[in-house]
């Protein structure tokens, strides 16, 4: 039950911000400013003309403080700027720059639960888990990985409700898993933005045009399962 992460949605853009700036947080010069502003607007548009993701400004941490300016954040650089609006998933380049001008430096989230939900488990765990997939000749979705050690594979959206309903059918719901599934309500940094200023996160499988679908939810969930549950207990 293969499924395409897709589709468009128009919003108001409204107010921006202004802020902290840099891919790291750091000063930088006016043309090297512009050329980071330049690379960030075209790897936005692309999730959003491309992939059809809406995309959501983030704070940056830098030196373990966070861009949002609280200095109680318990998240630095790891969640939404609540007053920045959102770039709608079908936004052109043109409509890109115009709204990221607003807010430069902000780092690219995803929001799970629209497009897609987020099973994540450890990296080296997904890693295993992928070349099984691969080797059984199915077709994969988007992966990425985080600083933090961890792999995110976007499946089709309403997998973070199944989710205990597929563990329990499956004997894994008593299970010591290191496995969670990310849904509506929750974001992920997206590549190649820093996670709170721990480094960037990188794609492990990227988005393609004849690639991003998933295998059955089952199947991966299945995957992930046994090899989270085999590596805790190993």
């Amino acid at each position: 039950m293969g499924f395409t992460i897709g589709g468009t949605r128009i919003r108001e853009m409204r107010s921006g911000w202004t802020g902290f700036t840099g891919l790291t947080g750091l000063t930088l010069s006016g043309s090297r400013r512009r050329a980071t502003r330049a690379a960030e607007c075209t790897v936005v548009a692309e999730y959003t003309g491309l992939w059809g993701w809406d995309v959501v400004p983030g704070a940056r941490a830098a030196s373990g403080e966070c861009s949002c300016g609280d200095t109680a954040c318990t998240t630095p650089g790891a969640h939404p700027l609540g007053f920045a609006p959102e770039v709608p998933a079908g936004a052109s380049l043109d409509e890109v720059a115009e709204a990221w001008s607003r807010f430069p430096g902000a780092s690219l989230l995803l929001p799970a639960g629209r497009s897609f939900d987020v099973l994540e488990v450890a990296e080296a765990a997904g890693r295993r888990a992928l070349v099984r997939l691969e080797r059984m000749g199915l077709p994969l979705g988007p992966v990425c990985v985080t600083p933090t050690g961890r792999a995110q594979f976007l499946v089709a959206p309403g997998a973070a409700e199944e989710l205990p309903r597929l563990l329990y059918r499956m004997g894994w719901d008593d299970a010591d898993l290191d496995l969670r599934c990310l849904g509506p309500g929750s974001w992920i940094t997206a590549p190649p933005s820093d996670l709170g200023g721990l480094g960037p996160v990188r794609w492990l499988r990227p988005p393609s045009p004849d690639g991003h679908t998933a295998p059955q939810a089952r199947l991966l969930l299945g995957t992930l399962a046994y090899i989270s549950h085999r590596s805790a207990t190993a």
